[in-house]
């Protein structure tokens, strides 16, 4: 549990016990501050899922980039690593594990390795190749 989450349940525990106790010194019974500690501690179960839910998704997006950068980073590291490659511009671009390369390289055989190169990197679903040899475009 992160010092945020533990804030969170700290203060909403606190509030209960405010609630609960103050319930306790208005006239009623007991049963109707239980109540009260249940209405309120159900609202800030509600409030603590809704934080959660909207957490899990911010770091399932930051995730998802960061997923994609190294994605990409790996790619043109390997790339610029083979000797056998020449390229004259390329582009990589990675959305949810699509590869999307692109540029003009020298022969067919860059462009078959390069695609290779890319199919083998971890996290890679799919490559699209728009590479083209330099002087057939």
């Amino acid at each position: 549990m992160n010092s945020s989450q533990t804030i969170l349940g700290l203060a909403s525990l606190s509030l209960i016990l405010t609630l609960g106790l103050t319930a306790c010194e208005q006239e009623g019974t007991a049963e109707k501050a239980g109540q009260e500690i249940d209405r309120a501690a159900e609202k800030i179960g509600e409030k603590m899922d809704e934080a959660r839910d909207s957490l899990d998704r911010r770091a399932e997006r930051t995730g998802n980039y960061l997923g994609e950068a190294t994605i990409t980073g790996k790619i043109r590291a390997e790339i610029l690593r083979d000797p056998s490659i020449k390229i004259f511009q390329f582009n990589i671009d990675t959305t949810n594990g699509a590869v999307k390369l692109s540029g003009v390289v020298d022969s067919q055989q860059s462009i078959d390795r390069i695609q290779k190169i890319a199919r083998g990197v971890d996290g890679v679903k799919s490559v699209d190749s728009d590479l083209t040899v330099k002087g057939s475009e």
